[in-house]
């Protein structure tokens, strides 16, 4: 093995997975001297192979083995009961020395490693030291790594430090989806245990993620609050929009009428309400929608034309010249909603929309309901995009000809047509020779000879 930068540990602060993948490195290896470690870095002999040279290298002195203390960590988990031992007297006196350094410093590690065989037994000292310790805990609930941040909301949840509107408040915040269901799940068990709080439930519904404004918008139930989850109808997020009309329907109402009183003034209309209103319409509500494909902003005409799409009330002849919409999103949810009837358009005028002086989304959207319509317009699509100066479509063409062959389905092409062997001719560098061989044959097109040496 190489002694240089394959052999090179971690930067200090380095993130956990990197020590852990250091020692992977060098414990795979076998090309290093199980006899002469004398020369070998203190690195690698705290990950070699042999384990009485990681026992003999955790004997070091402190000024050698503290820059090193994330593999003595490591080996804590050693499956060497010699090697566990040493390590772990180590680990115990970093501990001792300065224990709110090594924590911050080794609980992402420690927290990775807890779930090895031999794992539990630091892991369970960092839980000792944090549950004494609540300033140091709430400290590592900070922190960057979110295996971290789980770990210590598991153990503040344990000890009950915080009240509902702390938790709350700790739920609004979290970047992490897993911890922030931790903290979610504990603060609507406090409401339930212990009665409404209006400030923690509306702590809730400004959350971040989703499934916090959700709970928040449940919560509006036990608070006696339902009446206020018609405000929520029109949320980003469909799990919070959901909640929202399930309160109003508990509650007697019907979100319907009310998620069409924001459509009435076109100029202050969002996305979000447009969505919204699909989601609870009838096919009946479907003019409201396709008055709004005339709408100004793009993102509204896009949510209008996902909206029909939920109605299944797609009109082919309405949205075709929608392709050619200036917005991408427009161009993205045209092509969803008439790839079932991409046979109805013709294909001539989807070609001319693949061509390279169109702009990149209707080119993509184009190329997609040409796709959808298989046979000879896809493959021939396909094929004069493989040389696009456009790498994206390049790439999508290249995959899409390739997916129209299956050992197990023929391609939906006509057989014996020539135009499908000439077309085949300039994609043969997607297939080996074997499976074009078979292609054709299948399609009833002439078929090379196969070369001498594939016998």
């Amino acid at each position: 093995m190489d002694t240089g930068a394959e052999t090179r540990p971690p930067s200090p602060g380095a993130p956990a997975a990197e020590w852990i993948a250091f020692d992977r490195v060098v414990r795979r290896t076998s090309s290093w001297s199980y006899t002469s470690p004398v020369e070998t870095p203190e690195a690698v002999k705290l990950c070699h192979p042999d384990g009485r040279i990681r026992e003999a290298a955790l004997r070091a002195p402190k000024h050698l083995l503290s820059p090193l203390l994330e593999f003595a960590a490591i080996r804590c988990a050693d499956w060497v009961p010699a090697v566990r031992a040493q390590a772990r007297q180590v680990l115990a006196r970093a501990l001792a020395d300065d224990p709110a350094g090594t924590l911050h410093r080794l609980t992402p590690l420690v927290v990775r490693l807890g779930r090895r065989e031999q794992g539990a037994w630091a892991l369970e000292r960092f839980e000792d030291l944090l549950n004494e310790d609540h300033a140091l805990l709430g400290e590592l609930r900070g922190s960057p790594d979110p295996r971290t941040r789980r770990f210590a909301a598991r153990l503040t949840l344990g000890v009950g430090l915080l009240d509902v509107r702390e938790l709350a408040a700790l739920a609004a915040t979290e970047p992490d989806p897993a911890t922030g269901g931790l903290w979610t799940d504990a603060t609507l068990a406090a409401l339930a245990a212990d009665g409404p709080d209006d400030e923690a439930v509306d702590t809730l519904l400004g959350g971040h993620g989703q499934m916090v404004r959700a709970a928040g918008v449940t919560a509006l139930r036990g608070a006696g609050r339902a009446a206020e989850a018609a405000d929520h109808l029109c949320d980003r997020s469909g799990m919070v929009r959901a909640c929202a009309r399930w309160l109003v329907r508990q509650a007697g109402g019907d979100p319907r009428p009310l998620c069409r009183e924001p459509l009435a003034d076109p100029a202050r209309v969002t996305p979000y309400a447009v969505t919204a209103f699909a989601e609870c319409s009838r096919r009946e509500d479907a003019p409201l929608l396709r008055a709004l494909l005339a709408h100004p902003a793009g993102q509204v005409r896009a949510a209008a034309v996902g909206g029909l799409r939920l109605l299944d009330v797609t009109d082919v002849e309405l949205l075709r010249p929608l392709l050619d919409d200036p917005a991408p999103a427009v161009a993205r949810e045209v092509a969803r909603s008439l790839g079932a009837s991409a046979d109805r358009l013709p294909a001539d005028w989807l070609m001319a929309r693949i061509e390279p002086g169109r702009p990149s989304h209707t080119r993509r959207a184009a190329y997609r309901l040409l796709f959808a319509r298989g046979g000879v317009a896809g493959l021939r699509a396909s094929v004069a995009l493989l040389t696009d100066r456009d790498p994206a479509l390049r790439t999508i063409a290249a995959q899409r000809v390739q997916s129209m062959w299956s050992p197990n389905r023929p391609p939906d092409l006509p057989a014996r047509d020539p135009e499908v062997g000439a077309l085949l001719d300039r994609c043969t560098h997607l297939f080996s020779d074997h499976v074009m061989r078979r292609m054709r044959y299948g399609l009833g097109l002439p078929v090379p000879a196969a070369p001498a040496d594939a016998y």
